[in-house]
Parts: C-alpha cells; sequence; structure tokens
C-alpha cells in the first residue's frame, strides 16, 4: 500500500502554522515527491506529522532507509540544511545526503532503528544526551545563522497567536506570556559563548540510533547564541516524575563540562509557559503542569 502523502490532520496542521495559502502547496505535493523520488531513487513507504511540512520514510534504490522531508518554508529549509551541513561528521546529528532548497526538500540519512529516544518510558542517557550537546555546541557558527533573540521573538510570536482566544488563557494569560517574554529576550541578549543553538532540543527530536550510535538529533530550528538554551527540554524532564529541577541539573551537569545552573534555571523560567500552554488546552492540571506555572509568575 502506498503511503498517504497528505492526509486531512496533516493539512489542518499546516492551514494552523501557515495559513489556508498552504493548500496549493498541498495539491502540489504528490507531483514533488515524484519528481524527486526520480531524481533521489527513492520509495516512499511512510509518512510522518509535522507542524512545518512533511516527513517522508523512504527507501533508495540501494536498500538503505532515507527520510525526505518537504516543507512550504524554503527558509525554513535553508536554515535546517545550513546547521546540518555545519554539523557535518558530529555522530550525535543526522546527515545530509542532498538537498533541494529551492523547493523546499532535503534528503537525510535514516536512522535506525529511529524511534524516539525516550519512548515507552525509557530511563534518559545522560551521557548520550551530555555528548550531543558537547559536539553541536563546540561547532563554530558560519555566517548568515539568525541570533538566538531572533528564535525568541518567532517563538512567542507564535505562542501568542495560539494563546489567543484559546482555552488555555483562562489559566495563562497573554500579560503572563509577554512578561515571560521580556525575559527570555534578556536573556538571548546575554549568553555563555558564541555557539550553534539546537532550537527545538526536546526529547521527541532526539532519535535512538541503535547500540553503536546511540542519541541522534534532528529537526533543528537554529540560531547563534546562549547554548543553555537547549537545555531547558532536558532538566524538566524529572519534574514530569515528581522530581524537581535540581535533579535534572544534577543528572546532566557530570555530562556537560561548563553546564551554568544559574543561566539555565533563569531559561526554565523564562520558557515555562511554552511548557504548559498545550496541556492547558487539554484541561491537563498535572503536577509538572502546577510546577510550570509556579515559575510564570
Amino acid at each position: 500500500m502506498a503511503a498517504v502523502l497528505m492526509d486531512d490532520q496533516a493539512r489542518a496542521r499546516l492551514i494552523k502554522r501557515f495559513g489556508e495559502d498552504v493548500t496549493t502547496w498541498c495539491g502540489e505535493l504528490p507531483a514533488l515527491v515524484a519528481r524527486l523520488a526520480r531524481q533521489w531513487g527513492l520509495t516512499v513507504v511512510d509518512a510522518k506529522p509535522g507542524n512545518s511540512g512533511r516527513t517522508l520514510i523512504c527507501v533508495g534504490d540501494d536498500g538503505t532507509k532515507k527520510v525526505l522531508k518537504l516543507t512550504p518554508d524554503r527558509t525554513i529549509a535553508e536554515s535546517e540544511a545550513a546547521a546540518l551541513r555545519a554539523w557535518n561528521g558530529c555522530s550525535r546529528v543526522v546527515q545530509v545526503l542532498d538537498s533541494e532548497l529551492a523547493d523546499g526538500a532535503i534528503l537525510l540519512e535514516g536512522i535506525d532503528p529511529g524511534t524516539q529516544l525516550l519512548e515507552a518510558g525509557a530511563n534518559v542517557p545522560w551521557a548520550e544526551v551530555g555528548d550531543l550537546l558537547t559536539q553541536i555546541h563546540a561547532v563554530t557558527p558560519p555566517p548568515g545563522f539568525s541570533t538566538l533573540e531572533d528564535r525568541v521573538v518567532f517563538m512567542y510570536r507564535l505562542a501568542e497567536r495560539g494563546l489567543r482566544g484559546s482555552v488555555a488563557e483562562a489559566t495563562l494569560s497573554l500579560e503572563t506570556l509577554d512578561r515571560a517574554r521580556l525575559r527570555a529576550l534578556t536573556l538571548a541578549a546575554g549568553g555563555t559563548g558564541n555557539a550553534i543553538v539546537h532550537g527545538d532540543l526536546h526529547p521527541g527530536n532526539v532519535l535512538d540510533g541503535g547500540p553503536g550510535r546511540g542519541a541522534v538529533a534532528i529537526d533543528p530550528r537554529p540560531s547563534v547564541g546562549d547554548r543553555s538554551f537547549d537545555l531547558a527540554d532536558w532538566v524538566t524532564l524529572p519534574m514530569r516524575d515528581g522530581g524537581t529541577l535540581e535533579d535534572g541539573f544534577d543528572a546532566i551537569a557530570p555530562h556537560l563540562p561548563g553546564f551554568d545552573a544559574e543561566r539555565v534555571r533563569a531559561w526554565c523560567v523564562a520558557l515555562s509557559p511554552l511548557f504548559v500552554m498545550r496541556p492547558l488546552e487539554r484541561d491537563e492540571r498535572s503536577p509538572f503542569v502546577e510546577a510550570m506555572l509556579s515559575f510564570c509568575w
């Protein structure tokens, strides 16, 4: 059975992100995929959900697994490809095989087994996560990347658009979101070093590369700035199981030279509204959500 390139749910996510005009791109997607499949010798076997495009699992003519990423926003493809190419040779980052950036297309190596690293309640491999962060932050940024301040502005603009008029606004006000935005911008203007920041390094964007490879990062939204930004999603993980932020610090610090607990804590506070928006929309009031809300004030 052929993979479904675009279903109703995928189309709805893209419309939410890009507006109604994206339906034209959705309609043209099958022809684009067919052309790229011929060009790169691919057979599409599966499609994965995403908020900024489509991710297609493929088999190459050589029998190897490959991943074709497509987005209607060419700038997303350009920035992602630029970061991945800057990280070329880093074992903890997925590698680029080819690209057609005018089409918003990137061809990536396939990661096996390629499941999300923390699926099925797996323990966090803190040493691998520390090595991942060390690798990506050690690379000198090439020219042309946007700043972390730009990334913060973009993230909070999306958050405000999603919060305004939503169920979550009854608990999380626009004023609270704006205070957090100012905190984040202040942090982004400072920072520890001139690093390529992944920008979206949550556990869902780290895949299991198997026993020989371990943790592999995908889907960067890169900028240049404070490397501490990339730690917030990791140090808060113990809080989801009833632990504390300090538990997260204790887990990652031995594996991350130069760990700055105070800056990481400040980023967790500044980003706390972004952690709770979706749970609040689902009316989830877990201990983790309550703890994050306490950071907001």
